[in-house]
């Protein structure tokens, strides 16, 4: 390892945690490292490795230790390279697997409960992607089931399509007046009950056929998911934040 000092410092680190350089580079290496945030990276990844590393060099003679004769034998640079190096590879490939399994849970959560888009067919611009989005989307799934509260007079119809990660669920919801907070809850067959989406209902309503405000007439589209496949799940429920049932839809 004489001269890997003057060559490249961070090539260094391995031979630096097996405890294999002399004073004069151990010396030299810990000034390098004081300033250097990458090797003290690479140096807190190796820490406890050495015995590892030692036990897999080729030992000089038989290379079989005596009985109660430590492992303290140095590997070659040869060798401490090659396993730095596959140490390094193993770590690369961790991480890549951790960054995956991170972008298929955030694929989850934006296909599931907090994907949600609520908005009217009013003529506010900024909500035309969303309804574009949301009722297009109700338009195509065929899988539909309606009900109307007698009650509160509020109609809603749910499309569903089955997910590898359970159901898309989309409330068009009509004769609904406001000022509210909603929420549409999947409930299964077991009495599991889970918040698809929420919205707010603004004071003039959605879906209300007489209004005199053009952004009433049309109804909310609210779409969300539940871990709950289709043929888990019993009922839908719009619920107000205050635990009124405003309609409840049959699945």
């Amino acid at each position: 390892m004489q001269g890997s000092q003057g060559s490249n410092e961070h090539e260094t680190v391995g031979a630096y945690a097996l405890g294999i350089l002399d004073d004069a580079e151990a010396t030299a290496f810990e000034a390098h490292l004081a300033t250097c945030e990458w090797c003290a990276q690479q140096l807190d990844e190796l820490a406890g490795m050495e015995p590892m590393l030692a036990a897999l060099a080729d030992l000089p003679g038989s290379g079989t230790p005596a009985i109660g004769e430590s492992l303290s034998a140095k590997p070659s640079p040869r060798l401490v390279e090659r396993l730095v190096d596959d140490v390094g590879e193993r770590r690369a490939l961790k991480r890549r697997r951790s960054f995956y399994m991170i972008a298929a849970a955030a694929a989850l959560i934006i296909a599931g409960p907090l994907a949600v888009i609520a908005a009217n067919g009013g003529n506010d611009s900024g909500n035309a992607p969303a309804v574009a989005t949301a009722k297009t989307t109700f338009d195509t799934l065929s899988d539909k089931v309606s009900a109307t509260d007698k009650t509160t007079k509020v109609s809603a119809t749910v499309a569903m399509s089955k997910k590898d990660w359970g159901t898309l669920g989309i409330v068009e919801l009509s004769n609904v007046k406001g000022p509210l907070k909603c929420s549409l809850i999947a409930v299964g067959k077991n009495g599991e009950r889970e918040t698809m989406s929420s919205w707010s209902v603004p004071a003039w309503g959605y879906g209300i056929a007489n209004a005199t405000k053009a952004e009433a007439k049309s109804p909310l589209y609210a779409q969300g998911g539940a871990a709950l496949t289709p043929n888990e799940i019993d009922h839908f429920e719009v619920m107000t934040f205050d635990g009124k049932k405003l309609v409840e839809v049959d699945a």
